[in-house]
């Protein structure tokens, strides 16, 4: 694994794009604060750059540095959650405009899954984790269901967890700085 977080963290500092396992489904990631990289991500998945992306984080310390105002209720959410939750912020900060919705809100995980841990803390930064499919397609659910374009866009695939099968995505909850809380995804 160690040779996996080395490569992936270089190829992010570069700004390019790594194809890799998390607690979820596979991934498309960059560093969530280069505007470059970002857009290169919407041209792989042929995705309007008007449509959010997801960002993991390594922790809430890390979460701190993005968001301006966490509502008290993500921390609770955070802390009980047994499956993998996904928060839409209000008021985003430190990252990339073309990853920030039109709203001015920005969706976070912290994901439970130790290669994604330590590739977080390596590389010291959020790291955009959007689904490896082309905009409209499924998700895939497995390596081998990935379309080849996606593989030959990225600059790097890591190598690990290729027979993982994911059953489905990260629930999505928007927690407002105005109190209000909105399942868009269970």
């Amino acid at each position: 694994m160690q040779n996996e977080l080395i490569r992936s963290v270089q190829v992010v500092q570069q700004g390019g794009l790594i194809l890799y396992p998390t607690d979820t489904v596979w991934g498309i990631g960059c560093d969530a604060s280069n505007e470059a990289a970002v857009a290169k991500i919407f041209k792989l998945k042929q995705r309007e750059d008007s449509k959010a992306l997801i960002c993991l984080v390594a922790d809430e310390r890390m979460l701190k540095k993005y968001i301006k105002k966490i509502p008290e209720a993500a921390y609770d959410i955070i802390a009980i959650s047994e499956e993998p939750i996904t928060i839409i912020y209000d008021e985003p900060q430190h990252l990339a405009k073309n990853l920030i919705a039109p709203d001015n809100t920005i969706a976070i995980r912290i994901p439970n899954d130790d290669f994604c841990f330590q590739l977080l803390r390596r590389f010291n930064g959020a790291i955009v984790s959007t689904s490896a499919n082309i905009s409209g397609a499924p998700t895939p659910k497995s390596f081998k269901e990935i379309d080849r374009d996606i593989i030959k866009g990225v600059d790097y695939v890591v190598n690990l967890h290729r027979n993982k099968i994911s059953t489905k995505p990260s629930s999505i909850i928007k927690l407002g700085n105005d109190g209000s809380v909105k399942i868009i995804r269970s």
